[in-house]
């Protein structure tokens, strides 16, 4: 699907690594962003995706298949800490959009750092995503995705925070959104 019918250029993918507790972090612009970053990054990627989801019978039942769990946004919820820490614990790869929620161009304006304590908590790298073009696969109005050109780029990873210093982690949470938003400007 990412190649046929997104056309999707894949750029980074020898930063992945392939084993290993990592936390994959990126922009968030489309409800096809989760399998999208999952299949470019080539193992199993389990996903915070909110709690309203989970009430759609056959999309909970879908979604919980792809290692999804369910968050209760706007709010600190330790239950969804601890499933994402058991992920990276047993390996697994966590992916969280920086800003918490879709924009509409793509880019994050707003990151929010509870992915990075995550990071700090666990010790795991971190691996920079930027998506181009998504936002255009399900334009308003529209029940059909549309096959729009697709640029995925991998950036290098970057160390996981050595405490959960708030002031460390507002760094480090600038520093993965600056490289994502610098990978989205290359375009196509």
């Amino acid at each position: 699907m990412l190649h046929a019918y997104f056309r999707g250029k894949i750029y980074g993918a020898e930063n992945i690594p392939q084993s290993g507790p990592l936390l994959v972090v990126s922009n968030h612009a489309s409800y096809f962003d989760p399998p999208i970053v999952s299949n470019c990054v080539r193992r199993p990627v389990a996903y915070m995706a909110k709690e309203e989801l989970f009430k759609v019978p056959v999309l909970a039942q879908a979604i919980k298949l792809y290692g999804a769990y369910p968050v209760s946004r706007g709010s600190t919820d330790r239950t969804t800490i601890r499933a994402a820490l058991e992920y990276l614990e047993n390996g697994w790869a966590v992916g969280v959009f920086l800003q918490g929620t879709r924009t509409p161009d793509g880019k994050i304006t707003q990151p929010k750092r509870g992915a990075l304590l995550l990071a700090a908590k666990a010790k795991a790298p971190i691996l920079p995503v930027s998506l181009w073009g998504s936002e255009k696969i399900l334009p308003k109005g529209s029940s059909i995705p549309r096959a729009v050109p697709l640029t995925i780029r991998i950036g290098q990873l970057i160390d996981a925070p050595t405490s959960s210093n708030k002031e460390e982690l507002e760094a480090i949470t600038q520093k993965c959104a600056a490289v994502i938003n610098e990978m989205h400007d290359l375009g196509r």
